[in-house]
């Protein structure tokens, strides 16, 4: 049984192969030119899946027709060429083209996941008694498309990592026009004077959910995207507008959370961890594209069914 939809990895595999260099399936260096063959980039490719997906580690997952120390030797050569992070462009503007970014409203959040391969990205969490950690601060547009990563110790404060977040979603989407008035949907933990001086200079809005630090915003009563889910109506229940916008974003970390090698990270290397978090927003993001565009860009090879859920 695949790892992922075939609907899903197909889309994913065509635009991963297009970025791969070409190389020649025997070393052109070996003095009689019978080297063993090179593996096909398919085939490490979906064990790199598995290995997402379940968050075992390579010998687990190794097969005949690929071992480890290959699974090993290909994931650094592709995170050491940025590979992740030219699929995630690709997708984004994709969807850009096909459906179209929401980016008048963004929302950043951080996510606290465990981190035991230690290395520099690992630092003690401290909403899990100060075992090791990684924070990643995600900013996504209003309806929850991830824009940008950055991942962090877990002993970082999601506010320093404001800043970086928001230039590396900048650059993310360098060919996509923003618009002039931009509104960034925070929680409390963003509460400070370094916050909305930040954002002032850039020019932005802000929202901080729970606080009054949102003089620049109106209350929305029409229902969008980003409108928060309906909740019971009952004596003691908070007014809508305390709920924000942010529901999106955390969904898409809860998507991301699904996959066994971001909820449990075991490499001590950044590059391999920012590949794996990078994919993983790439298969977020194409999985939205497709229920998007169910309706309007049907095929007869799509799957069926009116759900592709993100549990995969």
């Amino acid at each position: 049984m695949p790892a992922v939809p075939s609907s899903l990895l197909e889309p994913v595999w065509v635009q991963f192969q297009a970025l791969l260099p070409p190389r020649p399936r025997y070393d052109p260096s070996h003095p009689l030119g019978c080297h063993r063959r090179r593996i096909d980039d398919r085939i490490v490719f979906e064990h790199l899946i598995d290995a997402l997906v379940y968050g075992c580690g390579y010998e687990r997952i190794a097969t005949a027709a690929c071992s480890d120390a290959t699974m090993r030797r290909r994931l650094a050569e592709w995170a050491a060429a940025g590979i992740g992070q030219q699929l995630h462009r690709i997708v984004l503007a994709g969807y850009d083209r096909i459906v179209g970014l929401v980016l008048s409203d963004i929302i950043v959040d951080g996510c606290r996941t465990k981190h035991i391969g230690g290395g520099l990205l690992a630092g003690r969490n401290p909403v899990d008694r100060g075992k090791g950690g990684l924070n990643r601060s995600v900013v996504t547009d209003i309806t929850g498309i991830i824009l940008a990563i950055v991942p962090a110790a877990g002993n970082r404060h999601d506010s320093p990592l404001l800043a970086p977040t928001l230039d590396t979603a900048r650059a993310a989407t360098a060919g996509i026009d923003w618009p002039t008035h931009i509104t960034v949907h925070l929680d409390a933990g963003y509460n400070s004077t370094t916050t909305t001086t930040l954002l002032a200079e850039r020019g932005w809005h802000y929202d901080i959910a729970g606080t009054d630090r949102n003089p620049t915003t109106t209350p929305n009563t029409d229902p969008t995207p980003g409108d928060p889910p309906p909740t019971p109506v009952t004596p003691t229940a908070k007014p809508r507008h305390h709920y924000g916008r942010r529901w999106t974003c955390e969904r898409s970390h809860a998507w991301m959370n699904n996959y066994g090698k971001l909820r449990r990270i075991t490499d001590h290397n950044p590059t391999h961890i920012l590949f794996y978090l990078y994919l993983a927003a790439a298969l977020v993001n194409t999985r939205s594209l497709i229920r998007e565009t169910r309706d309007t860009h049907h095929m007869t090879t799509h799957q069926n069914t009116r759900r592709l859920k993100h549990t995969y």
